[in-house]
Order: C-alpha cells, then structure tokens, then sequence
C-alpha cells in the first residue's frame, strides 16, 4: 500500500496529498550453515567460530550446541561472497559447513 503524506499549505489553508509508489527489490541473504560431524570436539568448534566471527564466548557456545543438538546451524547471514569465505574458512578449519539462500 502506497503511503500518503499531508502537508499543509497556510497560506492558501489548503491540503496537498502526495505519494510514494516506491518499491525497493532486496536480495535474500546468503546463510553459512555448519552441520554435526562426530569427530571435532565441541570445544574446538567454540574457538573455530570465535577466530573466524569475532563472535562472543556465549555466542559461539550457543551455535555449537544448536549444531550439536539440531544438526546443523545458521551461523552468519549476508551477501553472497562474504558467506562463501565464511564458508570455505570453516572448512579448512576442519568443520562441514555450507552455503544456502535464505528461503
């Protein structure tokens, strides 16, 4: 729905309308999703996300058990090339990780 602006003319004491039809078109956002794997200790996992995110202690221990307990999550959403380094700078640091568009 377009939204209406009044504004107030005093000289005249008459009211103008206008409005906005604008229509801004945003790309969804790429997520970094890191799944379970039963070999890297949880601990590790903490101190992987904290060196590549700069994510707090607490942040990084509640992604890790989401992956744990879930089997995967959503670590860090954005664009497109930024969620393909995250990606990749997981993987070399040994954890599964992959790239999906947000639905």
């Amino acid at each position: 729905m377009p939204s209406v602006k009044r504004l107030r003319d005093t000289s005249t004491d008459s009211t103008t309308v206008t409005s906005a039809d604008t229509t801004v078109l945003t790309e969804r956002p790429w997520n970094v999703v890191v799944w379970d794997d039963p070999v890297t200790p949880m601990k590790v996992v903490v101190v992987i996300f904290k060196k590549i995110f700069g994510y707090s202690d607490n942040k990084c221990t509640q992604l890790m058990m989401a992956v744990h307990h879930e089997g995967r999550a959503i670590v860090w959403s954005g664009d497109a090339d930024r969620a393909q380094s995250y990606c990749v700078k997981l993987q070399v640091a040994g954890l599964l990780a992959t790239i999906e568009q947000d639905s």
